[in-house]
């Protein structure tokens, strides 16, 4: 039961980082910020909810600041 489990999770992220790589989220040349990687990662975590409509995005403008 837990090979399968394993083997569900291993193809649902797989799906998802297909569907990411579709975006374009992977492609060089993105500017690195809390919003492209916060988009690849819920993109890749939704997996095959991607292909029925989710399209998940992230708003980083109220992140947090560390203190001084």
């Amino acid at each position: 039961m837990k090979s399968l489990i394993s083997l569900l999770l291993v193809v649902w992220l797989i799906v998802g980082a297909v569907a990411a790589w579709q975006r374009d989220y992977f492609t060089e040349g993105r500017e690195p910020s809390c919003k492209n990687l916060s988009n690849t990662v819920l993109t890749v975590l939704a997996g095959p909810l991607n292909y029925t409509g989710v399209n998940p995005k992230v708003d980083c403008k109220n992140v947090p600041q560390p203190s001084e």
